[in-house]
């Protein structure tokens, strides 16, 4: 496997295996380190200081997503003080 600046995986998923890489995810937030991996690529991210978090969804007939994006710099301004709410409501 090749060690990249860039990632992509795309894949069908059940709920639960989505769960499980979403909580991996966490984890490696919490610890500082990111391991992306599939059979073709490898990637490791170290985020550190304050995080850039984006969320939107789209909702049409046929399709829905939700797209959650994490970014990071070394120093950014960015809305501190904007509260976000995730419920399963």
């Amino acid at each position: 496997m090749k060690r990249s600046s860039r990632f992509s995986h795309e894949s069908l998923q059940s709920q639960d295996s989505i769960k499980d890489l979403l909580e991996a995810l966490t984890k490696g937030l919490a610890e500082g380190k990111v391991v992306l991996e599939d059979e073709d690529d490898t990637m490791i991210m170290e985020p550190q200081g304050l995080l850039r978090l984006k969320i939107s969804a789209s909702q049409d007939e046929d399709r829905s997503r939700i797209n959650v994006r994490i970014s990071w710099r070394e120093e950014e301004n960015i809305p501190k003080d904007k509260n976000l709410k995730i419920n399963s409501k």
